[in-house]
């Protein structure tokens, strides 16, 4: 890849490989990168440790979801999921295990998929993008048997509430809507930006990172990042940061964040940011933890950069892989 490509690369995703010793990132031109987390991690770590062991082509537009089961990487592009096989992506072979479609009731756009869940109730894939749907897959059989339809544009983000089995989608409509994922019936819809606390009009309505703890919710974009009791459906804190978040995820008693701006936040449940932690691209898509594994536990983040800082201790950055 030249100069050029590199300085307009952007990291949208990323997936730690079942066994925590791997991490795949996909970037903006449809590669999957696949770094080696041991050997990084290792004592006598060289440079060419930061280098992925293997990088490939999966898609033509942007990866913008990666998302592991206990055997496969699946891999989110314009309209297609394709799965890999992890033992094979090890070995260095990139062929697609399968590549699978949702039912678009029009064949004129292919929509991104934005977003990809597994449901561990039943095991299936719930994928969300560009027509507004959410499509759910056997993974059993590959087949789509249900559409959730109700946001009324494009949908950025889902995540699982698995205690209820209920699962929340994020969208540039403004609502996070919850579903029932036995009924495939909507429960709720909140509608973010109508709640004055939360509201920043001048940067939209849209919903893009949604995290979910049991009886707690997450969510920001267009508004403010703010937590959410679910039972009372009501946001308890919301968080001063500047530039529309990403991608937000609960750690322990902390809450990280990324967006806008080069910063990891740490803020605490109440509302206050506790830390900024600087990090090598200028903007910020998406934060992941490793912590399957206490060998390679390991908090990564990537965004307009061909480069993924690794955290080892999250208050500051240890070093960069680099695609």
């Amino acid at each position: 890849m030249g100069p050029v490509e590199l300085l307009h690369m952007s990291v949208f995703s990323q997936s730690f490989s079942p066994c925590g010793r791997f991490l795949a990132a996909g970037n903006n031109y449809g590669e999957i990168a696949v770094f080696s987390l041991s050997a990084a991690l290792s004592p006598d770590a060289s440079e060419g440790s930061q280098k992925p062991i293997l990088n490939f082509t999966a898609h033509d537009g942007p990866v913008f979801s990666l998302l592991s089961t206990d055997t496969h990487l699946l891999s989110a592009g314009n309209g297609e999921i394709s799965a890999w096989s992890w033992a094979e992506l090890i070995k260095k072979n990139t062929k697609a295990a399968w590549t699978r479609k949702p039912n678009y009731e029009t064949s004129l756009e292919i929509p991104e998929i934005n977003a990809m869940i597994i449901n561990p109730k039943d095991n299936s894939l719930t994928v969300g993008g560009g027509d507004n749907n959410i499509h759910i897959m056997d993974m059993e059989t590959g087949i789509f048997k249900s559409v959730l339809k109700g946001h009324t544009d494009y949908i950025h983000c889902l995540c699982f509430k698995e205690r209820e089995g209920e699962i929340l989608s994020g969208g540039e409509d403004g609502a996070v809507r919850i579903w029932d994922s036995r009924t495939n019936r909507p429960v709720h819809c909140i509608e973010v930006f109508k709640y004055e606390e939360c509201a920043r009009p001048q940067f939209g309505k849209w919903i893009s990172c949604l995290a979910t703890d049991s009886d707690w919710m997450l969510c920001g974009g267009g508004p403010s990042l703010s937590l959410w009791h679910l039972r009372s459906m009501s946001p308890t804190s919301v968080f001063p940061l500047p530039g529309c978040q990403r991608e937000a995820v609960f750690y322990q008693d902390l809450i990280m964040s990324v967006g806008e701006g080069p910063n990891v936040s740490h803020c605490l449940h109440g509302g206050t940011v506790k830390a900024q932690i600087p990090c090598s691209p200028s903007s910020l898509n998406t934060l992941a933890l490793n912590l399957k594994n206490t060998e390679h536990r390991v908090m990564t983040v990537g965004g307009s950069s061909h480069q993924i800082d690794v955290f080892t201790n999250f208050s500051y950055r240890a070093f960069s892989l680099s695609f």
